[in-house]
Order: structure tokens, then C-alpha cells, then sequence
């Protein structure tokens, strides 16, 4: 169990990690920014993507486990299954948080960066520390 926890815990850091650089390169300037600001066809587009795919990933990521094939699997092998889901849950808030700061800079719109902020805040709901582990665990195993 404490390999999963590392492994997810490193995907967790990492994501957070990438995110705080693409700040960090933006705002000491060694990247341009508002690269794409006077383009707002594909602004649009991506606004319009980014708000579905923030909406959908939130609530799915944090009600992740309590899905009957998912609670299933936990049940049935639970360090690999732990593992997968885990790292699934990460990455379905970790992708947009830093595709919306990427975009933030590009296109210089506030709602990018607001929804990477509310990302952000979602973290630390999947946080994956030891005993959330073997409690995600072994609630699947006591459920149904």
C-alpha cells in the first residue's frame, strides 16, 4: 500500500509542480504572454471546451469511488485497482489545472485562470495520504 500512496502522491506533487511553472515562467517574463490574445474564435472554443471538461471532471473525480464498478474493483484486487483509479481521480483534475493555466497566459482570460483556481481548491479532496488509502480500500470492501 505505501508503493500506491507513493506513486500517487508523486503523480499529486508533480501536477502542482508543473502547474506553478508554467506561473513561474509567465510571470518573471521569460515567456511572452498573450500570445493568442487577439484571437477569439479559438478562445471561444477553448473556453467553451475547458468549461465542459472542468464541469464534468469535478464531480466525477471526487465521486470517483462510490461508482458501483469502481467500489467493485476496489473490492476485488485493491492495491492495483487502487492504483488506477487513483491515479485516474489525479489526473482528471490534474489535466485541466494545467491546461487551464496554459491557456490563462495564452489568451490573457480571467476564466481560465478562475477555473484552473477552482481546480486547485479541488486538490486536496484527492489528496492521497496512508490512511485515505487503506480507508478507500477497505470502505469498498465493507459496501455492498
Amino acid at each position: 500500500m505505501k508503493r500506491v500512496r507513493a506513486i500517487l502522491m508523486a503523480e499529486f506533487c508533480t501536477s502542482i509542480i508543473i502547474a506553478l511553472g508554467i506561473v513561474a515562467l509567465y510571470e518573471f517574463e521569460m515567456i511572452i504572454m498573450g500570445t493568442f490574445a487577439t484571437d477569439e474564435k479559438n478562445e471561444f472554443t477553448w473556453l467553451t471546451i475547458m468549461e465542459l471538461v472542468t464541469l464534468i471532471a469535478i464531480p466525477l473525480a471526487l465521486k470517483l469511488f462510490k461508482i458501483g464498478m469502481v467500489n467493485k474493483r476496489l473490492k476485488q484486487t485493491k492495491e492495483k485497482a487502487l492504483l488506477l483509479w487513483g491515479t485516474l481521480r489525479i489526473l482528471l483534475l490534474s489535466f485541466p489545472l494545467i491546461l487551464n493555466t496554459l491557456l490563462y497566459y495564452l489568451f490573457m482570460a480571467t476564466t481560465f485562470g478562475y477555473m484552473a483556481i477552482i481546480l486547485l481548491l479541488c486538490m486536496p479532496f484527492v489528496y492521497p495520504a496512508l490512511g485515505k488509502c487503506y480507508c478507500e480500500v477497505s470502505t469498498a470492501s465493507e459496501e455492498r
